[in-house]
């Protein structure tokens, strides 16, 4: 029993409940799992007493003197219980109180007591976090500065809340109480290991960590999984975070969600921020990169990892920190206001993400309450060996949401048009990169890790349901079927997929002296056979321009002039092709050297007029792309594609047409060998003048300027199994581009496409204009339609 005063009034004496030893010796030791049910207020009954009278306890270790201050300045001393735990009694009820200690020094500490507070997670979101579907987790784990609701008015400060299973104790730990979580013990609130503790009086950009006692006694100390911000590496502590940006893309976000971005223009500049132009933040870059997106005339800019890590030299593909933006480039709302700009300058923005692992640092999700919690607990599921990372436990429901939601955050707090998934391939085989012995077959006897297949489509399936118009792009390096079918009918329900085999068989072929290149001509048509079986995006990422591979420039044959034609032939080529396409920076202007993330671009090369044609021509290539729908609007279906000659090995030449939905052609004829070819016939769907619509030969991008004086006429004169063709002079390593006059008139004016069918033909939406083509051609394949999340 307490002896209290209030106002200093003595009181009569109470009887109030007994604390074991041991329960203040848990309390003062900061291991007790509950502190709210010994600290703060709590109603007791007194036999006599109509109303409940209120024990209000406090950890103070060392103190003097202890004191709750009421709202109406009266006062209740607070007796030592032991162990730094003390008691008093108020007969005024529950009410809003301050702590105030005093200690032998004479200094004296008041603040507001954060174990007077509710929880600040409600019963729906526990229940929606334990079935492993909280598809907005972001907004209930983590640190939130916020306004809490005490007695009779609300105190702002931070909510902190962990999920942590294994741990016996859980402190928060930060700038604000010295690193000592002894007076900031959090509570568990259920079975599932949820953790909480609202701390009144703290703000935003508070530095804290969560100091966790594991099961085996030890205390180890963890960035928080769920923060949003986070101290610049090297420092690893996390953020409490707050957004005070207003966005301005309204119009961006509205037309984003009225068109399929699959059968949009898109052609991608892949970006490593930090290397780009070195010493830009998030705002600083935002004016440069427009600026040279819209010269170069892209679609879209993706940006290697954003998230936080800890190792520079990993471009971001060891995450450690999956919500934060990496404070290397600014605040959270510098990432946010740059995608804001790129979306008004008409710019849309890709992110790598990387859910396929996660770095071992003992700071981060390793061992995160001291026993396997993200990773798997069998080594042969939780480990990549090759890399020296961990492999998150995608069977596990919390584990799970974990990952959905960071998909959905970035969506929706960023404004990202679309999420690139990294290592794809790695999380679909239980024998990644495994010798046999060192993996284990799932409950059928195959390879197939089908926990993995169920999270991507559900994250796919999710992120198509609640953002129309954004992409969700897979890095899949294997034949595995299906990876941008529908969830719906099995598939893993990506909207595009990284066509890894074109960029090695292309690569591969544009390396070949020209004089050889007629052995090797199978290298650059055999995508076309596999072309519409996925909805495809053609790479050529920083994947191929390091450790030792060179830059693209660099892996051309010949002298300088001709490594540079060889580059203008082959990103033809690329955009030509059926499917997205996406460049590395550097390629973009011939960076001779190879890229590092130590340094930036080879800016200075742009000196050189030959450079400086690449980049126009890169410029030029874009703004043909977008304005001219054959060459993207049919990417996925056969539809979109015919060809005029795949099979002229002897030349090094390759001839194909692309459509529009509405029948109108574009001819890009190749030339990859070294010398040029006048008096070339061509065939082509109908005669009549053909605008030159591109020739990478042209001297305005350092060319030699052989081409055919900006047109051509074709005759009724049948050729290549078409109805017409043309005689051509077709320059040495040089692609061309050809479109119907009639086409380019419409273009010119904004004609409806329709305007520019050819004379006789009779256009429908999905096919051939020529009936002799249509005949020719192969049936549509509708399985290779996206449908991901219906």
């Amino acid at each position: 029993m307490a002896s209290t005063t209030v106002d200093s009034t003595p009181e009569p004496s109470f009887d109030l409940p007994v604390l074991p030893e041991s329960e203040l010796e848990r309390i003062a030791q900061g291991v007790h799992s509950g502190p709210h049910a010994v600290l703060g207020q709590h109603p007791i009954a007194q036999e006599g007493v109509a109303d409940p009278v209120v024990a209000i306890r406090a950890l103070r270790p060392l103190a003097d003197k202890v004191t709750a201050v009421l709202p109406t300045g009266a006062r209740v001393d607070l007796a030592h219980l032991g162990h730094g735990v003390w008691q008093g009694v108020s007969i005024l009820g529950l009410s809003d109180y301050l702590i105030e200690a005093r200690y032998a020094d004479g200094t004296e500490w008041t603040v507001d007591d954060p174990y007077r507070y509710l929880p600040s997670i409600g019963d729906l979101d526990l229940y929606l976090f334990g079935e492993g579907r909280h598809e907005r987790l972001w907004h209930v784990l983590g640190a939130h500065h916020r306004e809490h609701w005490g007695v009779e008015k609300p105190a702002s400060g931070v909510s902190f809340t962990v999920w942590a299973p294994h741990a016996r104790a859980v402190q928060v730990i930060g700038d604000f109480n010295g690193w000592d979580g002894i007076l900031h013990a959090m509570r568990r609130l259920d079975q599932n290991g949820v953790w909480e503790l609202f701390v009144p009086g703290l703000g935003p950009d508070t530095s804290y960590k969560f100091k966790i006692l594991t099961a085996d006694g030890r205390w180890i100390e963890k960035a928080d999984p769920m923060a949003q911000y986070a101290e610049v590496p090297p420092a690893t502590a996390s953020v409490v975070a707050s957004s005070s940006y207003t966005w301005n893309d309204d119009e961006w976000m509205t037309r984003r969600a009225s068109v399929d971005p699959h059968n949009q223009p898109m052609s991608v500049y892949e970006l490593h921020l930090g290397s780009w132009r070195p010493g830009l933040g998030y705002r600083d870059a935002a004016d440069q990169l427009i600026d040279y997106l819209r010269e170069t005339n892209y679609t879209h800019v993706e940006f290697l990892p954003l998230a936080e890590h800890p190792f520079g030299g990993s471009w971001g593909y060891q995450v450690t920190g999956y919500y934060a933006p990496t404070s290397r480039f600014g605040h959270p709302d510098d990432l946010r206001y740059l995608v804001d700009r790129l979306h008004q300058a008409g710019i849309g923005v890709i992110m790598d993400w990387v859910p396929a692992h996660f770095p071992k640092d003992e700071f981060a999700l390793a061992r995160f309450d001291g026993q396997p919690l993200y990773e798997h607990s069998d080594p042969r599921k939780g480990e990549h060996q090759d890399w020296g990372t961990l492999v998150f436990d995608f069977g596990e429901s919390h584990v799970r949401n974990f990952l959905v939601a960071n998909a959905l955050f970035w969506l929706e707090e960023f404004h990202i048009d679309g999420l690139r998934v990294d290592a794809v391939a790695s999380m679909l085989y239980l024998d990644y990169s495994r010798n046999h012995g060192e993996w284990e077959p799932n409950i059928h006897g195959g390879r197939e890790n089908l926990e993995a297949i169920a999270f991507l489509q559900e994250v796919n399936a999710t992120a198509y349901k609640l953002y129309p118009g954004v992409v969700m792009i897979a890095e899949e390096s294997t034949a595995w079927g299906g990876v941008t079918s529908p969830t719906s009918a099995g598939g893993l329900g990506f909207g595009l997929k990284w066509n890894m085999g074109w960029m090695n068989d292309s690569l591969r072929y544009m390396h070949q002296d020209p004089m050889y290149r007629s052995y090797h001509h199978n290298e650059m048509t055999f995508s076309f056979v596999y072309s519409f079986t996925e909805s495809f995006l053609l790479p050529i990422s920083h994947d191929e321009v390091v450790h030792g591979k060179g830059s693209l420039l660099s892996k051309m044959p010949g002298d300088h002039w001709q490594k540079l034609a060889n580059v203008r032939a082959f990103l033809a080529f690329q955009w030509a092709h059926p499917g997205k396409q996406l460049l590395f920076m550097g390629s973009e202007f011939g960076q001779i050297s190879e890229w590092s993330e130590e340094r930036g671009l080879d800016w200075w090369i742009l000196d050189q007029p030959s450079h400086q044609g690449l980049l126009r021509f890169v410029g030029q290539l874009n703004r043909i792309y977008r304005e001219t729908p054959a060459l993207w609007e049919q990417d996925n279906t056969e539809a979109g594609f015919s060809w005029i000659d795949g099979g002229d090995t002897g030349n090094s030449v390759i001839s194909f047409l692309r459509w529009d939905r509405h029948g109108s052609p574009v001819a890009a004829i190749f030339n990859f060998s070294g010398r040029p070819l006048g008096g070339y016939r061509v065939g082509l769907p109908h005669g009549g003048v053909w605008e030159e619509l591109l020739n990478s030969d042209a001297g305005e991008f350092g060319g030699s300027g052989v081409g055919n004086y900006g047109s051509v006429t074709a005759e009724d004169v049948p050729h290549q199994g078409q109805p017409a063709s043309v005689e051509l002079t077709i320059p040495p390593l040089g692609a061309l581009f050809l479109r119907p006059r009639a086409r380019a008139e419409a273009a010119a004016v904004g004609a409806p496409a329709e305007a520019a069918a050819p004379a006789g033909s009779t256009p429908d939406e999905g096919s051939l204009p020529s009936p002799a083509e249509a005949e020719a051609a192969p049936a549509p394949n509708p399985g290779a339609t996206r449908a991901a999340g219906a």
